[in-house]
């Protein structure tokens, strides 16, 4: 029993470490955005972060594995078109791509269970919705999960947590919630510390729309470190003119990061929306970059 315990300090001591070192990552994305000049040295931006560049270059590639230049790369703002011209997704051969490639996408092989059209209209009656808060590479996270799975998770630094946990309630208005982080600390462990090459085995809980669940399915076959557009998720769920309706969905999924609706962008190259923020969601997928460069 001790050695468990220990073994959850030192996680959770990891995830406080990683929420941390988001918080750093935050502020380098509005100190890429403000630069005028091109990149900034590694000087330079160690110093907009008021740290010295060896403690900056150490923080930063812990966090991203990768060091503070290659990771600026990855934050500007065209990093998203041109992982859209390099990383495209096609859906209809995901699964084949993502199975064959040394990146293995660990969102294949979640295991997930859909709430039945008939449940989800009773708005969450009858169902117990356990909740907690957590420490995440991405900053404060709601997790909430029933006894089949995770079935929400959002994210504060931008937000703020009383919106965070107004939004997650609100999708199941009628559901019973309590308070149970170490119920969910196994999943949320396992979530949070998935790579490309350790796939998450968290169980998830769709509670949704039917058409929701389609599009959500849909995001779990975009490959770690890849990314899709609205109009290809739109063709893969059988309407190419539903692409504004699919982006509705995306926007209302309720499973972040796990269901990756970050991956998901515009046409143009642009990052199009994030439910928790367009900084949160740039600091995603650098940090998925990274993971699979590396």
């Amino acid at each position: 029993m001790e050695h468990k315990t220990d073994h959850i300090t030192h996680d959770h001591a990891a995830q406080v470490e990683a929420s941390y070192h988001y918080g750093l990552v935050k502020r380098a994305i509005e100190a890429v955005d403000e630069a005028k000049d091109g990149p900034l040295s590694l000087d330079a931006l160690a110093a907009e972060m008021r740290m010295s560049p060896a403690h900056f270059q150490r923080v930063f590639s812990k966090w991203a594995g990768v060091s503070p230049g290659r990771l600026q790369q990855y934050l500007r703002l065209g990093h998203a078109k041109a992982m859209l011209e390099a990383r495209f997704t096609t859906l209809e051969t995901a699964d084949s791509v993502g199975l064959s490639s040394s990146g293995r996408l660990h969102d294949l092989f979640v295991k997930w269970e859909a709430m039945s059209p008939g449940e989800f209209a009773r708005k969450g009656d009858g169902l117990t919705i356990y909740w907690g808060w957590f420490e995440s590479p991405f900053g404060p996270a709601l997790v909430m999960g029933t006894e089949k799975g995770i079935c929400g998770i959002g994210f504060a630094a931008e937000t703020g947590e009383a919106a965070a946990m107004e939004d997650l309630t609100s999708r199941w208005p009628k559901a019973t919630y309590v308070e149970d982080p170490m119920m969910l600390r196994p999943w949320v462990m396992d979530a949070f510390g998935a790579t490309p090459d350790k796939p998450s085995d968290a169980p998830l809980y769709l509670i949704g729309a039917p058409f929701q669940i389609k599009v959500w399915e849909a995001l779990l076959k975009v490959p770690t470190g890849h990314v899709t557009t609205y109009s290809e998720i739109a063709a893969t769920v059988g309407n190419r003119k539903a692409v504004r309706a699919v982006g509705t969905a995306v926007g209302r999924n309720p499973i972040s990061w796990l269901i990756p609706c970050h991956r998901a962008l515009r046409k143009s190259g642009g990052l199009g929306g994030y439910h928790w923020g367009l900084p949160v969601k740039r600091a995603m997928l650098a940090y998925e970059t990274a993971l699979t460069d590396a």
